[in-house]
């Protein structure tokens, strides 16, 4: 029997560590849209130059492409990051 939305889901353990979303698995779509989540967060320093949405969705992009940054998914928040490879 398929779960319900209404049913709650079991807690991850609370060491659960975060898995690693390999960005080639996401549609175009969804890679936008976690990519442009992370730039629009407040903290997120780009330097001395302002920079547009787009160069920086394209900048982030372009560090997932090359490996220097990875996405993480933390089972325990439900909550996606993208970091440092």
């Amino acid at each position: 029997m398929p779960e319900s939305a209404s049913e709650p889901r079991p807690d991850p353990p609370a060491d659960s560590e975060p898995v690693v979303v390999p960005h080639t698995e996401l549609s175009p779509e969804l890679l936008r849209g976690v990519v442009e989540s992370f730039v629009l967060r407040e903290g997120t320093d780009y330097g001395e130059r302002e920079a547009s949405l787009e160069q920086k969705v394209a900048a982030v992009v372009r560090q997932l492409e090359r490996g220097e940054a990875r996405i993480l998914f933390d089972p325990c928040s439900e909550s996606i990051d993208i970091v440092v490879a």
